[in-house]
C-alpha cells in the first residue's frame, strides 16, 4: 500500500493580511516619526557664523587715459605743406612734426624790412633838419641878445627847433613800429614750423598735406600727444555715500574687456574736491594712477575698477539675513532683547578686551570690581519701581524716544557713555602700564562708537538674542564681534507650518 507525500500547507489569507497590516503600520509610524523630527528640526531657517575675510569694494567704470596729454595746435593760418609724423609715432621735444606754407610771412618780412629802411631815411632827414634848426636858433639867439634881430625871429627859430626834434622822434618811432611789426612776422614765420612740445607718442592727427588751417578765432587742433604712456590714469566718479571710504594710497584692482584674463592694479593718487551734481547725484572725481611699463594698456580702454575701501581678514562674519531677522509671535516678544539689554553685551565686550591685555591678578581684580559695581547698579535700576508710574520703564526714568536719534543726540549719547565708562574704570585703568592704557582707551572708544545689532542664536531649538557689534560689510556678509563663535547657528527666518 503506497502513501502519497503530504504537501506543505500554505499560510492562510488571514495570516498574510495580518502581516501586511503590521508592515504598513510600522512604515507609517516610521514616516510620521521622521516627519515630526524633521518638522521640529526645520522650524527655523539658519545660517552658520563663519570666520573669513570681508572685502569692501567700491565699483566704477571709466576709461584709461595718459597722465599728461598735450594738444598741439596752430597759432597761424595757412596751408599745410608737410606732415612729418603719423599715428603712434614716438616724438621728441622740439622735433618738427608739420609745416605750414611760409611764403606769406616771408613776403611780409621783406615788406617790413623795406619800410624800416624808409623810416631810417626819414630819420636821417629829420636829424639833418634838426641840426640846421639848432644852428639857426643859436645864431638868432646871439643876435637877439645884441638886439640885432627882433624877438619874434628868435621865437620862430625856437619853434622850428622843437618841430625838428619832434620830427626826429616821430621818425624814430616809425622805425621802432616797423621793427616790432617785422619781428611779429618773423615769429609767425617760425610758427609755420610745428614742433612737438614734449616727448611722447602721437595719439591723433587731424591734418593732411594741402589742408588749410584757420586760426582766426581759436587755435585749430592738429595733433594730440601723450607725454608718457608708461604711466596712465583712471578718473573714477565715486558717489558721495562712498567717498568717505576712499583715501590716497588705497589699492585699486581693475579689468579691461580687451584683456579678460588679466587683473591690473592701480593706486588712488588723488581725491579731488570738485564735486559734480548730475540729476541730483553727487559724485567726486578720484584719480587712480596705473603702472603701464610693459605698454599693455592703451589709452581709451574701458575698465571696471574696484577700490578696496577696507579689508578685514580672519574675522567672524554672518549673512546679512541674520541681521535683518526679527522674531514674531509670543516667542518673539519674549526674545526681543537679551537680559541686561545692549549694556550687558557691552560689558561682555569690555571683558574680552580686558582679557586681551594680558592682565595680572591685581589688574584682573580691579577690573572685576569695576564690572561688579556696574552690574549692581544695573540690577538696582531694574529693581526700582518705574519712574512716573505706568509710563516708566526699565530705563530708570529716562524717556524713551521712538525712532533713531538725530546725529547731534547720538553724538551726545556716545560722549556721555564714554565719560561714564572712564569714570567706572578709572581705578582699573590706574593699574595699567602705558601700553595697556593706550590699548584700553582705544578699545573703549571703539566699543562706545560701534554700531550694535541683535541676532538670534539657535539654542535647544529656540532663538536666543545676542547683542553683537557690527563692522564692515560687503553687501552680502557683515563682520560681527561679541558673544559668538564660528559655527554658531543664527536664525534668518521661520519656516511655514505644513
Amino acid at each position: 500500500m503506497s502513501h502519497r507525500p503530504k504537501r506543505a500547507r500554505r499560510p492562510s489569507k488571514a495570516v498574510a493580511a495580518t502581516l501586511l497590516a503590521v508592515l504598513v503600520l510600522a512604515a507609517g509610524g516610521w514616516y510620521l516619526k521622521q516627519r515630526g523630527a524633521a518638522a521640529d528640526a526645520g522650524t527655523w531657517r539658519t545660517v552658520a557664523v563663519e570666520q573669513g575675510d570681508i572685502r569692501v569694494a567700491i565699483s566704477a567704470t571709466r576709461t584709461l587715459s595718459a597722465i599728461s596729454t598735450v594738444v598741439v595746435g596752430s597759432q597761424i593760418s595757412g596751408q599745410v605743406t608737410d606732415v612729418l609724423v603719423d599715428f603712434n609715432d614716438k616724438v621728441e621735444q622740439g622735433q618738427v612734426i608739420a609745416r605750414i606754407d611760409p611764403s606769406t610771412y616771408q613776403a611780409q618780412i621783406e615788406q617790413g624790412s623795406a619800410q624800416i629802411a624808409s623810416a631810417r631815411a626819414s630819420l636821417a632827414q629829420a636829424q639833418a633838419s634838426l641840426r640846421n634848426a639848432e644852428f639857426d636858433y643859436r645864431r638868432k639867439r646871439e643876435l637877439g641878445e645884441r638886439q640885432l634881430v627882433t624877438r619874434s625871429d628868435v621865437e620862430r627859430a625856437s619853434a622850428a627847433l622843437e618841430q625838428a626834434r619832434a620830427q626826429v622822434a616821430s621818425a624814430q618811432a616809425q622805425i621802432n613800429q616797423q621793427s616790432a611789426s617785422t619781428q611779429t612776422t618773423r615769429i609767425n614765420l617760425e610758427r609755420t614750423v610745428i614742433r612737438s612740445p614734449v616727448d611722447g607718442v602721437v595719439l591723433t592727427r587731424t591734418i593732411e598735406p594741402g589742408q588749410t588751417v584757420a586760426a582766426s578765432l581759436q587755435a585749430p587742433e592738429l595733433f594730440t600727444i601723450a607725454e608718457d604712456l608708461s604711466k596712465m590714469k583712471i578718473e573714477l566718479a565715486v558717489d558721495e555715500a562712498d567717498i568717505g571710504q576712499v583715501q590716497a594710497g588705497q589699492s585699486v584692482g581693475f579689468t579691461a574687456d580687451a584683456f579678460p584674463d588679466r587683473q591690473f592694479r592701480g593706486v588712488v593718487e588723488q581725491v579731488r574736491l570738485s564735486a559734480t551734481n548730475t540729476n541730483n547725484v553727487v559724485t567726486y572725481p578720484v584719480v587712480v594712477t596705473v603702472d603701464n611699463g610693459d605698454g599693455t594698456l592703451l589709452p581709451g580702454l574701458t575698465v571696471n575698477a574696484e577700490i578696496e575701501g577696507s579689508r578685514r581678514d580672519g574675522v567672524l562674519k554672518v549673512s546679512n539675513a541674520a541681521l535683518r531677522y526679527k522674531p514674531t509671535g509670543a516667542e518673539g516678544a519674549a526674545a526681543a532683547m537679551p537680559p541686561g539689554g545692549a549694556r550687558s553685551g557691552l560689558n561682555g565686550d569690555l571683558a574680552r578686551e580686558a582679557a586681551a591685555l594680558g592682565l595680572d591678578d591685581a589688574q584682573q581684580a580691579a577690573f572685576d570690581e569695576a564690572i561688579a559695581a556696574i552690574q549692581a547698579r544695573q540690577q538696582a535700576r531694574q529693581a526700582a519701581p518705574p519712574a512716573g508710574g505706568p509710563g516708566g520703564g526699565p530705563m530708570g526714568g529716562m524717556r524713551v524716544v521712538s525712532g533713531a536719534p538725530s546725529g547731534a543726540m547720538a553724538s551726545q549719547i556716545r560722549q556721555r557713555m564714554l565719560q561714564r565708562f572712564r569714570d567706572d574704570f578709572a581705578g582699573f585703568r590706574a593699574t595699567l602700564d602705558e601700553s595697556q592704557a593706550a590699548r584700553w582707551d582705544a578699545a573703549v572708544a571703539g566699543l562706545v562708537g560701534a554700531t550694535r545689532a541683535t541676532v538670534y542664536r539657535l539654542e535647544d531649538g529656540r532663538p536666543v538674542p545676542v547683542v553683537v557689534r557690527v563692522g564692515a560689510t560687503d553687501g552680502t556678509a557683515t563682520e560681527v564681534s561679541g558673544a559668538l563663535e564660528a559655527g554658531d547657528l543664527l536664525v534668518t527666518g521661520e519656516r511655514a507650518a505644513r
